[in-house]
């Protein structure tokens, strides 16, 4: 608290001033999403600028009162208009452009996920985004992880693996965590031994956006993307300076700083994100076990950029985190009991970035990229310890082609995945060397103004397991300006490791090596179908937006934990997972309200020997609802409320339903913001109405966690903008 104090003296002290300047935030006003890449001209001073990744555009120096400009955008009606400076809050002009229908010319807005050049309204892969307004909001209730920012989204749920260390994976579908693939800037960021610490260690203030595709993706990016892929965008740096610091406080006695700087310099840019988080040992059921450990990590990611024209540009970074994370029992945490319970996880990360991107002419570009990953573990309970290192590594070059009826996008790749660890003192080494090869082609064919098809395929040659053809097709149907469907299916695969969310939960204690005598390839094929309706209500006064999808998934011969008298082995049995459901998303905006309703039904079983058992942790019915009220730079007030039904849980036992409420308040000025979160303030645990533990406390069993562990916490802080 004194560090908090003394740094807002520091900063209230600190001589500042204005200049004279306006600044524009364009917007999409049927989807409210802000607009990359839109022109805005001051008329009479001939200034022209484009807007940035959020939107937004600031001229300085301004020295009439009255500003006339005229803002465009392929695709949309262009604005002229004028605004007198005097009468505006901050100097700030919001600005809503409307589609124009008659012109079906698409933006060219880069989706990363898809390699697509065209709009997200028109390409045949549904992609969700996370940017923004409400990325910035979900990091105010989670700065130090990315949990907040994808466990409240429909069809996704983050899975708590450990109940002392809060270990953490995604889940979508209700297919575990192992079947998604999370990415960074389009490559593999965690996975295998990596992946249930993943989560935690990715703080979102250096993140541009979340995008975010359900089923199978395999076709550009290999195995693994069985269930979905969430690809993290990093911010880029342009000529206006963004210098971000943020200082958070928790009432668990969490302790978040993070700062970022990002800047373009002519031909070089640089951003450079840092931050330190840490937490006390909290136990709010007072039963002597943490339910947030004692944690102290440090994040540190630098990038350089260079642009030697405006088609060729090199981008080279490094990522580091180091953390030490002890959980269990509460006294020997503070070192007065010797023998009591504890699971400590030691990590040390590396990773590094490389990309190059060369344009040829404004129809087609080449990319290579590269990214080395080294990840350190130690894991110690008493009487065992766990101790690897993973290296991986990604290598790609891709060429796309984008005309106005086709898009081309070919390429091949390399992945290696090394993992070496000390000699354990019951099995034997679980070491392995994954090599795996990929070529690939997708063509979009807009076969007419209304109808786009995509279509891919793709071959991997995985080592030691052959070759795996992965073909996938998607067509998106424009039945008006307002009514869309989409529908899209694909194969995927999943290569054997012994790091799933079943040998995390157990800390790999026991659990045999795999072997590609015994072991195969967990294939796999799915689809999706998807509806999708905007709308005005009321005189135009009411927003609303509906989506409606259906899901199905399917993968055969699954990898499952079988135990034996000695061991655990991971088997491949003789049957099928499949996932089906559906999810429902209602957007309605009024003036400053905003409202979010989500519904998701996930059915998910295990089929063998003619019989058939629910998949374990996937609560059936889940609702979503966030109600939002923003006046644009000066507050921003939201109240969310999430169900979960009862859950199947591995012990034969079936957990309970429960409701989570939140809610959050921010206020802005030009420079700064202070804001406070009330998460969970109905304090629902799972410690109040059900056991997280069998035996006694200094040896105990951990059950299943279906529920939240640390209940009603208050967090708060401070954001600048210098």
């Amino acid at each position: 608290m004194k560090k908090i104090i003394l740094f807002l003296l520091l900063f209230t002290a600190t001589h500042c001033w204005a200049q004279k300047k306006i600044s524009f935030l364009v917007i999409e006003k049927t989807s409210e999403q802000p607009l990359a890449g839109a022109t805005v001209t001051l008329n009479k001073l001939n200034q022209t600028k484009q807007t940035d990744s959020t939107g937004r555009v600031v001229f300085y120096n301004i020295t009439a009162s009255t500003v006339a400009y005229t803002i465009s955008f392929v695709g949309f009606k262009t604005i002229t208009d004028s605004v007198d400076i005097t009468t505006l809050t901050d100097a700030s002009q919001i600005v809503l452009l409307e589609r124009n229908e008659e012109e079906e010319e698409e933006e060219e807005i880069i989706i990363t996920s898809t390699r697509s050049t065209r709009t997200i309204y028109n390409i045949p892969t549904r992609v969700e985004f996370i940017a923004g307004e409400e990325l910035d909001e979900k990091a105010n209730m989670k700065p130090g992880d990315i949990r907040m920012v994808l466990n409240e989204s429909t069809g996704i749920m983050t899975q708590q693996t450990s109940a002392t260390s809060a270990n953490a994976s995604i889940r979508i579908q209700g297919l575990d965590g192992r079947y998604t693939q999370i990415l960074r800037d389009g490559m593999p960021l965690y996975a295998g031994f990596s992946g249930g610490l993943g989560l935690l260690q990715t703080p979102p203030l250096d993140l541009n956006q979340f995008e975010i595709i359900k089923g199978s993706s395999s076709t550009l990016y290999g195995g693994g993307a069985i269930a979905g892929l969430v690809n993290l965008i990093s911010k880029t740096p342009t000529e206006e300076r963004e210098l971000k610091l943020m200082q958070d406080v928790t009432t668990a006695g969490g302790l978040n700083s993070s700062a970022f700087y990002g800047q373009r310099f002519n031909k070089f840019g640089v951003t450079v994100f840092a931050s330190r988080n840490s937490n006390a040992a909290f136990d709010p059921a007072n039963i002597g076990l943490t339910a947030i450990p004692k944690f102290e990590r440090y994040t540190f990611n630098p990038k350089l950029f260079y642009f030697f024209s405006e088609e060729t540009r090199l981008s080279v970074g490094v990522n580091y985190t180091t953390e030490k994370r002890t959980g269990g029992d509460i006294n020997f945490i503070k070192g007065n009991n010797a023998n009591g319970f504890f699971e400590r996880n030691n990590t040390n990360r590396t990773s590094t970035q490389f990309s190059f991107e060369h344009r040829f002419g404004k129809c087609s570009h080449i990319t290579v990229k590269n990214s080395f990953n080294s990840f350190k573990r130690t894991i110690a309970l008493p009487g065992y310890v766990f101790d690897g290192t993973q290296l991986a590594s990604f290598t790609e070059a891709s060429y796309a082609y984008h005309g106005d009826k086709m898009e081309w996008v070919a390429g091949i790749n390399l992945i290696t995945d090394n993992f070496r660890e000390v000699q354990p003192p019951i099995v034997s080494l679980r070491n392995y060397n994954q090599l795996t090869t990929g070529v690939f082609v997708q063509n979009t064919w807009k076969m007419s103004e209304k109808v786009h098809l995509e279509s891919g395929v793709r071959y991997d040659f995985v080592r030691d397991y052959g070759t795996v053809p992965l073909p996938r097709l998607s067509l998106l149907v424009n039945y008006s300006s307002k009514l869309s469907s989409r529908i899209g299916g694909g194969l995927g695969y999943k290569a054997p490791t012994i790091f799933t969310e079943e040998t995390e939960r157990i800390q790999y204690k026991g659990v045999a090596a795999i072997s590609s005598r015994l072991n195969t390839l967990e294939k796999s094929y799915g689809f999706n179908a998807d509806i999708n309706y905007k709308t005005k209500l009321f005189e135009d006064a009411v927003d609303l937006s509906f989506n409606q999808l259906f899901f199905y998934t399917r993968i055969n011969q699954p990898l499952l934990l079988l135990q034996t008298p000695s061991q655990y082995n991971l088997s491949n049995v003789d049957g099928h997972f499949d996932s089906r459901g559906m999810e429902t998303n209602i957007k309605l905006g009024y003036h400053d309200f905003k409202l979010f309703l989500g519904y998701t039904y996930t059915e998910t079983f295990l089929h063998k020997a003619n019989s058939k058992t629910e998949n374990f942790l996937t609560p059936r019915h889940r609702i979503n609802s966030v109600l939002m009220y923003e006046v644009e730079e000066k507050w921003k007030l939201g109240l969310e409320a999430y169900h979960f039904s009862k859950q199947q849980l591995s012990d034969g036992a079936t957990g309970k339903p429960y409701w989570i409420c939140g809610f959050m308040a921010e206020k802005l000025w030009e420079k700064f913001s202070i804001y406070i979160n009330f998460e969970n303030f109905f304090d629902t645990r799972q410690t109040r109405f059900d056991t997280i533990y069998t035996g006694p406390i200094s040896n105990p069993i951990f059950r299943d966690i279906y529920a939240p562990l640390d209940g009603f916490v208050v967090n708060g802080g401070i954001k600048l903008k210098l």
